[in-house]
């Protein structure tokens, strides 16, 4: 085969990847298990060469075909790891979301102990300005924490405070209850630094006891439930 026929060609498991289908552990498993066809023909092969744009590739007798652009809001659940696959046997948001979902990837994470929105999508500029710092998109946070909150102490959150040499700070800041054993605090910050809650709050002498992000951009969770998922409307085509 000339190397213009070869350009493009990639191995099945990964077309059906980069079609938006699904990943490529997932692709390898359909694959092996018979339910995928190239050109008619049941194709049991993995690392078989095509050319996604070009092949004729079936999963459960429907076309492969690669999507716009998708973007969904998840509740996820308190408990569940943002990744694909946990070493250690840990429940991930994969477990919870359906097959037809394990092809997006998420946008940001949020730890396991955290609840709330998370978007996911098949599209990597989407989820690279969603999360530059340079862009400064709001994520809203609902914190209950240990003690109470002061208004001295929510002026330091806006402020700013230092913390392992980096700057922890938050957009906006309000107590929604509080009380001296504990507090309801919302939140506001841009920039999505690895824990920024958890650590701005306990800096200032509040441990997290929950923490639920409420929104991401223009985009709120509402009434969604933990473990349901809806798709966002997107502004602009892919």
């Amino acid at each position: 085969m000339s190397k213009q026929g070869q350009k493009g060609r990639v191995s099945l498991d990964r077309a059906l990847s980069k079609l938006g289908m699904s990943s490529r552990t997932e692709a390898k498993a359909l694959i092996e298990g018979g339910r995928v066809r190239v050109h008619g023909s049941i194709e049991k092969n993995p690392a078989r060469m095509v050319n996604p744009d070009t092949a004729h590739i079936e999963i459960d007798g429907k076309k492969a075909e690669k999507s716009g652009t998708r973007l969904i809001i998840f509740h996820k659940p308190k408990g569940v790891l943002t990744t694909k696959r946990d070493p250690e046997g840990r429940k991930t948001i994969y477990d919870v979301l359906p097959l037809e979902l394990h092809g997006l990837h998420p946008v940001g994470r949020l730890d396991q102990h955290t609840s709330g929105l998370l978007l996911l999508t098949n599209n990597t500029r989407l989820s690279s300005d969603l999360t530059d710092p340079k862009n400064r998109i709001l994520r809203i946070y609902l914190a209950g924490v240990q003690g109470e909150v002061t208004d001295s102490t929510l002026e330091k959150m806006i402020s700013g405070i230092r913390d392992g040499g980096e700057l922890l700070q938050a957009e906006r800041a309000q107590v929604l209850k509080r009380s001296g054993k504990e507090s309801l605090i919302e939140l506001g910050l841009t920039e999505g630094k690895y824990r920024e809650v958890r650590r701005l709050c306990m800096a200032l002498g509040h441990e997290v006891r929950s923490l639920k992000r409420i929104r991401f951009g223009e985009y709120v969770l509402g009434d969604l439930k933990p473990g349901d998922w809806v798709d966002a409307v997107l502004d602009q085509a892919d």
